[in-house]
């Protein structure tokens, strides 16, 4: 079972867009990879849960977690065959392990947990809150935005993650994010 929560080795760089939900992680992510002519890692979770929230009116349960895991980086580790350049993922295991965290009362699936510390990432964007949230099937917590943010930027603390935090207006934002990712790829 642990080779499934596994980071294959790849050329590429890798940048994470993280942070809670509804702070334009997904738009970004595609935004850049546009940008940079390159591929993206779509969010694994947003299809897995909308399936099910389509057919059986459910959100996110403790079950869900672990397939969720698997998938969001079976499909990073495929698509990070495609490009020796960068890739963009719309979140990664550390992502999944602080959504477990912060929604089962503190509780981590120890592998999650594991791989999601093991895997590595060249840089994480942590996306701040001071965007509308966006209401949505599967968005559920737009009073704990605040909450939700200093988690996940603990959870980049505690693992000693290279982040920066990324505000403002959507063009500000990617602004500033094709700054550090240009600095990555020293093309200044």
């Amino acid at each position: 079972m642990e080779k499934y929560l596994q980071q294959e080795k790849s050329n590429c760089l890798k940048v994470v867009l993280f942070g809670p939900e509804s702070t334009g992680k997904s738009s970004l992510a595609k935004e850049l990879a546009l940008h940079y002519n390159t591929y993206y890692v779509d969010e694994y979770a947003r299809h897995y849960l909308q399936e099910k929230w389509d057919k059986y009116q459910k959100i996110c349960e403790l079950d869900d977690i672990m397939p969720i895991a698997k998938g969001q980086i079976n499909n990073e580790n495929i698509i990070s065959k495609k490009t020796d350049k960068i890739l963009f993922c719309d979140t990664d295991l550390l992502t999944t392990a602080t959504y477990s965290k912060l929604y089962f009362d503190n509780y981590c699936d120890p592998l999650l947990d594991k791989y999601s510390k093991l895997n590595y990432y060249d840089l994480y964007l942590l996306m701040d809150i001071d965007i509308p949230w966006v209401k949505d099937d599967l968005r559920d917590r737009p009073n704990d935005r605040k909450v939700f943010f200093n988690t996940f930027k603990k959870a980049l603390e505690t693992n000693n993650k290279n982040y920066f935090t990324i505000s403002g207006s959507y063009q500000k934002r990617k602004q500033k994010a094709i700054e550090l990712i240009n600095n990555l790829l020293n093309l200044q």
